[in-house]
């Protein structure tokens, strides 16, 4: 094969690869921004996910110091035996407490040293709002892992953005030197930089804009 023709031969290569290593640039361009919008968009559902949580964490506890209020005046009144003034404090207790006082009485706590201190250790006392903050945070947790998935896919885009570079870089270079054999090598490195990143960023999730 004649010089002539090699250099032909390089530059046809080399014009290929361009426009591929160019098309695959933009598009991992695109998709490292469509990634960093999904990001954005996880991030803010985790935000709010985690304002319910800290709502749902705060009327927890106020609820509990509502029944730790009642329960104090209630037992007082048990003690002492003042039944009419204890029943109107448990007529006061809040529906989800009441079960839990029942079941603590049931274990005689004026008698039995076994028994526990107070209705607050009862499995009975349960509350729905600290069952909901719970909930929520876990569905943050889950959502703060997506937010973390969405940066990294946005990240691998972006590397493959400078990886379709340096091939467009040793595509672009090679027709311009002159001696033969450098010339295969800095085309055949630009192949297989962007074959091998072609075939990591086609295994990447792709996010579409519709």
């Amino acid at each position: 094969m004649t010089n002539g023709r090699h250099h032909s031969y390089v530059e046809i290569l080399a014009t290929v690869l361009l426009s591929l290593a160019a098309v695959a640039t933009a598009w991992s361009g695109y998709q490292a921004t469509r990634w960093n919008g999904e990001q954005a968009k996880a991030a803010g559902r985790t935000n709010a996910i985690r304002v319910e949580a800290a709502r749902a964490q705060g009327l927890s506890e106020s609820q509990t110091q509502v029944d730790v209020a009642t329960f104090i005046q209630w037992v007082d009144a048990y003690a002492l035996k003042r039944t009419e003034l204890s029943n109107f404090y448990f007529k006061r207790f809040r529906r989800e407490f009441r079960p839990a006082v029942q079941a603590w009485l049931k274990t005689r706590p004026l008698v039995n040293p076994d028994a526990p201190l107070t209705p607050f250790a009862m499995p009975q006392y349960r509350l729905a709002a600290a069952s909901e903050a719970k909930r929520l945070d876990a569905a943050a947790e889950v959502s703060a892992a997506e937010v973390r998935r969405d940066i990294q896919r946005g990240s691998n885009y972006v590397l493959g953005v400078v990886l379709f570079s340096v091939s467009l870089f040793f595509a672009g270079l090679s027709p311009r030197l002159t001696d033969v054999r450098l010339r295969r090598i800095t085309l055949a490195i630009g192949c297989f930089v962007f074959l091998g990143t072609l075939i990591w960023i086609a295994t990447s999730p792709v996010s579409i804009s519709v």
